[in-house]
């Protein structure tokens, strides 16, 4: 890997991944081609480069003996946990990340988040080499617009965990140190500039790289599907799947305007669940509403190390058998309408004894996520309800209340149907965010970018002795430490550049 001098990957010492690029994007059968002849072969035959980036995503390309680290969809998990509205039953695996002290330069965590989205930068740049007229043919202009999304959306990442994204005020934190930047031979830097990036970078520089990656990969794709490109399965990124990501950065960014009119772009070929196809346990890509997922197989489906084995009460797992249940915040749950169907994702507060395993019939447990006996269940990435959601909370901060609530009505009407608000408030749509998409990896991100808080110690809380903390909106504790081995390996980021692990007193 072109990077490894300075961006400290630490695949063995770390024992995060177990192996290096080529398992996970497999090119050895255009290394001996010339840049033409490479850029040519990889156009007509993209799944080559993909399917492996996939498989390395889902962490089915590249497994850790620990079972809480597999790469994409435990850093999701984490996510989940690192707030309020998911309460663990019992201390077992995303204990610590439960008590935000898993973020230490030292610790396995910072360095899988590190190595996840630094590696697939690296594999991207490997893809964008072969383009710099950006691909001729539909499946050159795909697979390179593919590549820059894949790039655009680990750097949207990078930079909601190493910084506060918003300072206190809440308006974007731009000048605030960030994570390093890795440009490659055609992204127009010269040697001095390229070098330098290899340091912390403000927020402003690492939002102009996500910009230009998501809008290069919309306009990309979108031409690609003019010219006849149709992906093969929902493992892969098109120009609805990068208007989603597009989105993402957008409301990150607050440009209200623009985040209201990718989302809405990105949702049009989707419906809405039903209120009765909401419980089908969330594993199944085919589902009409799933825009971005991964599609496992009993090959790919890595068992115990995996999402499901955790969230789901159903399984012989850790969140089902072991009994580490992933439960609903109480709070967030008394919210919940008695009409709103989604009350149905979970037990309430006495439990429910029609369940079928020992966990689902815990108080709080969830439902949402189901279980199939040859552990194949499909990873969730994106779905249509959650580009409503983007729509309307952009119109509520953008003061128009009324098209917002329009907007939102949509999802609504197929969650709540008296639900009938002429207009919302920013609060309002934030909240349906929390009910929609819980337990889908959006949490600690979400609480980033709005500025919030956290207080898990209220009068009747389910949260666990000992977690029953507040964690204010500014606190270090939003922060990881870059890892110990980019220290130690990057000339360029010295423990003065460390982010600061506790609040000053």
């Amino acid at each position: 890997m072109k990077f490894i001098k300075y961006i400290a990957v630490s695949l063995l010492a770390a024992g995060i991944l177990s192996s290096c690029a080529k398992e996970f994007l497999d090119t050895e059968y255009t290394r001996y081609l010339g840049s033409e002849e490479a850029a040519e072969a990889a156009g007509e035959n993209p799944d080559v480069f993909l399917n492996g980036m996939w498989s390395f995503m889902s962490g089915a390309g590249d497994i850790s003996t620990a079972h809480d680290c597999f790469n994409f969809m435990a850093i999701l998990m984490m996510s989940n946990v690192e707030a309020q509205d998911m309460a663990l039953a019992s201390s077992h695996y995303f204990i610590y990340d439960y008590q935000f002290d898993y973020r230490a330069q030292q610790y396995i965590k910072t360095r899988l988040i590190w190595s996840v989205f630094y590696s697939l930068i690296d594999k991207a740049n490997a893809v964008i080499t072969l383009y710099p007229d950006g691909g001729k043919t539909a499946g050159e202009k795909a697979l390179y617009g593919q590549a820059l999304a894949v790039r655009g959306m680990s750097y949207y990442y990078l930079v909601l965990h190493y910084q506060h994204v918003v300072d206190a005020s809440g308006k974007p934190n731009l000048n605030a140190p960030a994570v390093p930047i890795i440009y490659n031979a055609i992204d127009g830097k010269t040697e001095a500039e390229m070098e330098a990036a290899k340091g912390r970078n403000t927020v402003a520089d690492i939002y102009a790289v996500i910009e230009k990656d998501l809008e290069g990969a919309v306009k990309a794709l979108g031409e690609a599907r003019e010219d006849g490109f149709v992906r093969g399965n929902k493992n892969y990124i098109d120009v609805d799947v990068a208007n989603g990501l597009l989105a993402r950065y957008y409301l990150l960014s607050q440009q209200w305007q623009k985040a209201a009119d990718a989302a809405h772009a990105a949702h049009q070929n989707y419906t809405i669940m039903s209120s009765d196809e909401i419980m089908d346990g969330f594993m199944n890509v085919a589902n009409h509403e799933w825009m971005w997922g991964f599609n496992h197989t009993t090959e790919t489906s890595t068992i115990y190390a995996s999402f499901f084995s955790h969230i789901s009460s159903y399984g012989p797992g850790y969140g089902g058998a072991v009994g580490c249940v992933k439960m609903i915040d109480a709070q967030l749950y008394s919210y919940i309408p008695d009409t709103d169907a989604r009350r149905a994702w979970w037990s309430g507060p006495q439990g429910d004894a029609s369940q079928p395993t020992a966990a689902a019939k815990k108080a709080y447990a969830n439902h949402k996520f189901g279980y199939e006996s040859d552990w194949a269940m499909d990873y969730i990435y994106m779905r249509a309800s959650e580009m409503v959601l983007i729509e309307a909370e952009a119109y509520a901060h953008l003061g128009d209340g009324a098209k917002a609530a329009t907007v939102l009505k949509e999802l609504m009407s197929q969650r709540q149907p008296d639900w009938n608000e002429s207009s919302v408030l920013v609060e309002d749509v934030y909240l349906q965010r929390r009910i929609e998409l819980w337990g889908e990896g959006f949490s600690y991100f979400d609480l980033k970018r709005l500025n919030l808080g956290i207080d898990r110690g209220y009068q009747g809380t389910n949260h666990l002795a000992g977690c029953r903390f507040a964690v204010k909106p500014q606190s270090a504790w939003w922060l990881y430490q870059i890892p110990l081995s980019e220290l130690n390996e990057n000339s360029h980021i010295s423990s003065d550049d460390q982010n600061p692990l506790d609040d000053e007193e």
